[in-house]
């Protein structure tokens, strides 16, 4: 057999199932960390609950993912996850999944991975979004449960440095409140309300636009010009401050 049938031949099992997001639907991609609360609290023994030095690593993994060739209007990350709003006419791959999936996948891990020093890696989801109400409501469902975990994070962690196990801490927050939880952090000093709004509602990644002095070849003057950076936003508004300011992002993506 050719090379040019047999390469025919082959591509149809690798390709038979690939799948595109259709035109007119929003991307949202979510990596998450694979074992990575071993590998923060075991292998490498990052602070806990939280710990700025992790924070910062995923800070700039989301800044690298924001940078390699995917126009990404919005990043977002809590705990060891990243989600990622593609611009709406973003085409690159042509929306294949199995190629955004990978590719992402495959960035983040390598990124995260020198940051660390060791294997660090992630999985990819995509999530195909029909309009900006959902994709509002997808970043509010993350921007809540980042407040969740918070809480139950600064809770477990209380437990646990009274001497309690895993398995005992984790028995005795079954059942409890909201307000229990305020309460069992009060009762170890710590007012939950004070703690970092970057631990509560996790940190945005988004482009601004700044001035920049410039120098122009043909006339020799030195001109102003517009360039646009990103912006680690370490103090997102709440609820339905927080919808509206998702809700600009997707109007007005510079």
């Amino acid at each position: 057999m050719k090379f040019d049938e047999l390469d025919s031949r082959m591509r149809v099992f690798e390709t038979a199932h690939d799948h595109c997001v259709l035109p007119g639907l929003y991307i949202v991609a979510r990596l998450d960390g694979r074992s990575f609360t071993r590998l923060t609290k075991e292998v490498h023994q990052f602070e806990a609950p939280y710990d700025p030095r992790f924070r910062d690593m995923m800070l700039t993994t989301i800044e690298h993912l924001m940078n390699c060739g995917i126009d990404i209007t919005y990043g977002y990350t809590q705990s060891d996850e990243i989600s990622l709003l593609f611009a709406y006419q973003e085409q690159t791959f042509s929306r294949k999944l199995r190629k955004l999936n990978s590719i992402l996948a495959g960035e983040a891990s390598a990124k995260f991975s020198l940051l660390l020093g060791s294997i660090g890696c992630f999985d990819c989801r995509i999530s195909q979004l029909p309009n900006q109400e959902e994709v509002v409501n997808y970043f509010r469902w993350r921007h809540e449960d980042a407040h969740r975990n918070a809480l139950n994070a600064h809770c477990y962690w209380c437990l646990r440095r009274e001497g309690k196990t895993a398995t005992q801490a984790t028995s005795m927050m079954n059942g409890l409140s909201v307000a229990d939880k305020n309460e069992m952090l009060f009762q170890h000093g710590i007012n939950f309300n004070q703690l970092p709004n970057w631990q509560k509602r996790g940190v945005g990644l988004y482009w601004e636009e700044y001035q920049k002095q410039g120098y122009n070849p043909i006339t020799g003057e030195t001109v102003p010009a517009l360039r646009r950076r990103i912006r680690r936003d370490l103090d997102l508004p709440m609820k339905d401050e927080y919808s509206r300011f998702i809700t600009e992002l997707i109007s007005s993506p510079i």
